[in-house]
C-alpha cells in the first residue's frame, strides 16, 4: 500500500497516526525555549537525505489515535500550547484537532514543508521549504515564520528564493543541519551579517539532550 494509500485511511482528520506526544521546551524558530506539548505525526513523502525523523515517514507503522485521547492529554498540562510536527503534517485534514484544542484555550503551532494546502486554525505556522518538493504558493503568505535548513552554501540562494515569497513580517531564520553544523555555521554566521533580516535557529535541544 502506498503512503497515500494509507493517508486516505484517516481522512475526516478525527484519528491520527501518532508517532510520539511529548511535553518539552520548543527547540528550534522564533519560539525557542518556551514549554509546548509536541504532536509528531506520522507520513512523510517529502524524503530530506538528512531528516532526524525517518522513522515517522511510514505511517502505516504507527496505530491510528482518537484526537480526543490527543487533545485531553494536551489539555491536562502547564503550557497551553501545542506544536503539530512530523512527517508532513499537512498531509491529514487538521481542522478537528485544531477546533478541540482551541475549544480548550490551546495556542496551536505547526512546523510543515508546505508542500500541501494548509489545514486547521494556527496561532502559528513555520514553514520550512524543501527543494525537492517546494511549498504550495498559496501557504507563503501564510507563514509567520520561515525556517531554512543550510547544508551547503548553495542553500543561501534557496533561502532568499523563498523569502522573497513570504509578508513582510515573516520572521526569517536560517539552521544548520545538525550533521554538518560545525563545518557550516562559520557560513551561516557570515551570511547573517552581510544579510541581517535573516536570524540563526539553533536546535538547542539537541545541545539540552531533551526531546
Amino acid at each position: 500500500m502506498s503512503i497515500h494509500e494509507t493517508i486516505k485511511q484517516f481522512d475526516n482528520g478525527r484519528i491520527l497516526p501518532l508517532v510520539e506526544e511529548f511535553y518539552t521546551l520548543q527547540g528550534e524558530g522564533f519560539h525557542t525555549g518556551k514549554a509546548a506539548y509536541f504532536i509528531r505525526i506520522g507520513g512523510c513523502d517529502v524524503g530530506c537525505s538528512w531528516c532526524d525523523s525517518k522513522l515517522s515517514w511510514n505511517p502505516a507503522v504507527f496505530p491510528p489515535v482518537n484526537v480526543d485521547e490527543i487533545v485531553k492529554r494536551a489539555a491536562n498540562l502547564p503550557a497551553k500550547a501545542v506544536v503539530v510536527t512530523g512527517g508532513e503534517p499537512l498531509l491529514y485534514p487538521l481542522n478537528y484537532l485544531c477546533s478541540e484544542l482551541k475549544k480548550r484555550s490551546i495556542q496551536t503551532f505547526i512546523e510543515t514543508s508546505g508542500a500541501y494546502p494548509l489545514s486547521g486554525q494556527w496561532d502559528w505556522i513555520c514553514l520550512s521549504p524543501k527543494r525537492q518538493q517546494p511549498p504550495v504558493e498559496d501557504i507563503y503568505m501564510m507563514a509567520d515564520e520561515l525556517k531554512v535548513i543550510i547544508t551547503s552554501p548553495d542553500d543561501f540562494v534557496w533561502a532568499e528564493q523563498n523569502a522573497a515569497k513570504v509578508k513582510a513580517e515573516c520572521k526569517l531564520f536560517l539552521q544548520p543541519e545538525w550533521s554538518v553544523y560545525k563545518k557550516i555555521v562559520p557560513s551561516i554566521v557570515d551570511y547573517i551579517m552581510a544579510n541581517p533580516k535573516w536570524r540563526i535557529s539553533l536546535q538547542a535541544h539537541k545541545f539540552m539532550h531533551i526531546p
